[in-house]
C-alpha cells in the first residue's frame, strides 16, 4: 500500500483539496485499496478546524465530499509512516525539512513537480481563486496517479 501525505501551511485549503481529489481519483480508477491518503499542515494556526468553506464548497460542486476533515500538524513520525510527503509550495518544503530533517529516502516532493509545469500550487487563501487551485491540484494528482 502506498501512503501519501499532502501538506500545506494550514491544512484547510490546498492539502485537503489534494487529499480528497486523490481519494476520488483512486476510487474512480478502482485503485483505492492500493493507497492510504491523508493531509496535514506545517503550522499550528488552523489545528482542529474544518476545510475552509470555499474549498469545501468547490469540492462539493465537483461531487467530492470532505466532511469530517479537521486540520492537523505534521510530526516527525510522518516521515516514517508515509511513502510520499507532497508539499504545495516551496515554503511548505522548507518547513517540512525543519520537521523531518534530511530527506535521505527521497520522500519529499512538490505536487506540481509531477506535472509539466513545476512550481507552487496557487494558494487560494491569498488569491481567493479556488478554481486555479482546483486546476493545479487536479493536474498534479492525475499525473501523480499515472506515475504510481
Amino acid at each position: 500500500m502506498k501512503k501519501i501525505l499532502f501538506i500545506c501551511h494550514g491544512n484547510i485549503c490546498r492539502s485537503p483539496m489534494a487529499e480528497f481529489v486523490m481519494k476520488d481519483l483512486t476510487a474512480k480508477a478502482g485503485r483505492a485499496e492500493e493507497f492510504h491518503i491523508e493531509s496535514a499542515a506545517t503550522s499550528r494556526e488552523e489545528l482542529g478546524n474544518p476545510v475552509y468553506p470555499p474549498a469545501g464548497k468547490l469540492l462539493n460542486s465537483k461531487g467530492i465530499d470532505c466532511s469530517g476533515k479537521r486540520a492537523r500538524q505534521i510530526t516527525k513520525k510522518d516521515y516514517d509512516n508515509f511513502d510520499l510527503l507532497i508539499g504545495m509550495d516551496e515554503m511548505n518544503i522548507v518547513n517540512m525539512r525543519r520537521v523531518f530533517g534530511d530527506d535521505q529516502e527521497g520522500k519529499i516532493h512538490m505536487l506540481m513537480d509531477f506535472t509539466g509545469r513545476p512550481g507552487d500550487v496557487a494558494d487560494p487563501w491569498y488569491t481567493g481563486d479556488f478554481e486555479t487551485t482546483w486546476t493545479d491540484v487536479l493536474e498534479g494528482c492525475e499525473n501523480l496517479l499515472k506515475q504510481l
